[in-house]
């Protein structure tokens, strides 16, 4: 087999498809472009995930070598899904959405339309007031990291969960604007990074347009309306087998609260979820060199607040293996259920 190119990009990695008709047979398969796509280096140490039911995904041992991935199974049953990562699909987007709205907390916006003209959703949790900090958390700008839209699913339905003392308290002091999938283009086509029209959206935050990252343009938009006290960014890495965080120590205004802000967030972190770590991580930005296409970098500068991109692994957490499940689906929704312990450990000092 061979993984396909992004929809008008050059990048690639995320596969998805079944295998029919091999009960039974000792099955090899074999991904022979695996040593050109995006990551090559994101093959090492990864093992492929199963389903027979597309609800319990599993792990399967892969070997990369001579630029290919393979792995051998012998199916227990006639058809079976292989992906590069449990998959979010468009229809549990959708559920998503519309269960969240049901909450009398929540309300569902439409900010725009995407490169092919599909909505781009957007929830506002919570009733605005005059002193309330503006949280934003927007997820899955690369359409092939659909861990972070299951992050998102937890992250959501512990924030909506009325008997969570820690959810009641930020929903009191705080109003959430939340969009669960940036790139819903991307996420129907089966790409990794890019929308429809081949942008990297997370390389468009200097200067969105409607041609080519309406996405960004109406995220963005919605923003300088509604103003950013914390911005959460969150995504999927596909090399480091650890879960991690990008700050903003990068770009020009970068000063001493911003430094003592993240550290405060990432050190309460680490205290209360034992899947978060900070010793395996991006090397740091020297101050003034920061890519400032990133959302993160650009957000912290544009509105001087906290801004975080969260990182997950497509492998594992290297400091928690599973060996039958990996990183996995239920394991991004608990850790985006945890992320709420840092956020209210910040929420009265951000800015």
């Amino acid at each position: 087999m061979k993984i396909r190119k992004d929809t008008n990009s050059d990048f690639l990695q995320w596969f998805h498809f079944r295998l029919t008709g091999a009960v039974g047979q000792a099955c090899k398969l074999s991904i022979i472009n695996a040593g050109k796509t995006t990551y090559p280096k994101g093959w090492e140490g990864y093992n492929v995930c199963a389903s027979y039911d597309r609800e319990e995904w599993f792990r399967i041992p892969a070997v990369f070598r001579g630029g290919q991935l393979t792995f051998h199974i012998k199916p227990e049953y006639n058809s079976i899904y292989f992906a590069y990562f449990t998959p979010y699909s468009y229809e549990r987007h959708l559920d998503l959405i519309h269960q969240a709205q049901m909450s009398d907390h929540v309300r569902m916006e439409i900010l725009g339309t995407t490169f092919l003209g599909r909505n781009i959703e957007m929830l506002i949790i919570g009733k605005p007031a005059k002193k309330k900090k503006v949280i934003w958390v927007i997820a899955r700008q690369h359409p092939g990291e659909p861990m972070a839209e299951w992050f998102m699913e937890g992250f959501l339905e512990r924030l909506l969960d009325p008997d969570d003392s820690v959810s009641r308290k930020i929903l009191n002091d705080a109003i959430l604007y939340i969009v669960p999938n940036m790139n819903i283009d991307g996420s129907i086509a089966g790409n990794l990074r890019a929308n429809a029209s081949g942008a990297n959206l997370n390389r468009e935050w200097q200067k969105p347009t409607l041609k080519h990252s309406p996405e960004v343009y109406h995220v963005l938009k919605k923003m300088d309306e509604s103003g950013v006290n914390l911005l959460l960014d969150v995504h999927g890495d596909e090399e480091l087998p650890y879960n991690f965080i990008a700050a903003s120590e990068g770009i020009p205004s970068y000063n001493d609260w911003l430094a003592s802000m993240e550290q405060k967030f990432i050190s309460h972190w680490m205290d209360t979820c034992p899947d978060f770590q900070n010793t395996h991580k991006y090397p740091l930005d020297k101050f003034g060199e920061a890519n400032m296409t990133l959302a993160s970098n650009a957000i912290a500068e544009r509105f001087g607040c906290l801004s975080l991109t969260i990182e997950m692994p497509f492998k594992d957490n290297a400091d928690m293996p599973d060996k039958r499940y990996g990183w996995s689906a239920q394991r991004s929704k608990l850790f985006g259920a945890s992320v709420l312990n840092p956020v209210i450990r910040v929420l009265h000092e951000l800015r």
